[in-house]
């Protein structure tokens, strides 16, 4: 369940202090949370949708997520304050390293045509974004439950100054870029 957090302990960090010539172990990148974020455009309409993306979430990540809320009103899409947007998870510790390990090797291979996740979606600062369009690749939702398809934001937050060092310790993890 865990391999990945061995795999950063016994290979990715050694590696990493030796590429970048680290002398303190406590200079080393690490990951430091990974956030799930599902927006949702249509509770407007559906109300239903919160639960719906809430139990997804859920079953997906293995931990309730929060419903995020409006913090203001814009008219142009029919937005109050308070009204409900989308959910969120915040992937710390154990369950962060098991859900990487899941994505990188179960869901991510399951998307059609898939040819690596884009090497340029770095913030700066050593974060990575990826967007996932449906949330069908996680082995743990079942196709004929779902009543519409959605997609997801996933972050990765490291503790990386650059997005070289950011970019090399999610390959060293086994996060698939493209070539």
């Amino acid at each position: 369940m865990l391999r990945l957090k061995e795999k950063y302990i016994n290979e990715v960090a050694p590696a990493m202090q030796e590429k970048f010539g680290y002398k303190n172990v406590m200079e080393i990148p690490k990951l430091v949370k990974i956030v799930v974020n599902m927006g949702l455009g249509e509770t407007k309409e559906n109300p239903k949708a919160v639960e719906s993306a809430v139990a997804d979430l859920k079953a997906i990540t293995g931990q309730a997520p929060i419903v995020t809320k409006a913090k203001r009103n814009i008219a142009a899409f029919k937005l109050r304050v308070g009204m409900q947007i989308g959910c969120k998870v915040t992937l710390r510790e154990d369950r962060m390293y098991a859900f990487a390990d899941k994505l990188f090797n179960i869901a991510l291979p399951r998307i059609r045509d898939f040819h690596g996740v884009p090497a340029n979606s770095f913030d700066g600062r050593g974060n990575y974004a990826l967007g996932i369009r449906e949330q069908l690749i996680f082995p743990e939702i079942e196709y004929d439950k779902i009543d519409r398809v959605r997609g997801m934001d996933i972050v990765f937050v490291t503790t990386a100054k650059t997005d070289e060092e950011a970019k090399e310790l999610l390959r060293l993890m086994g996060i698939p870029f493209e070539k």
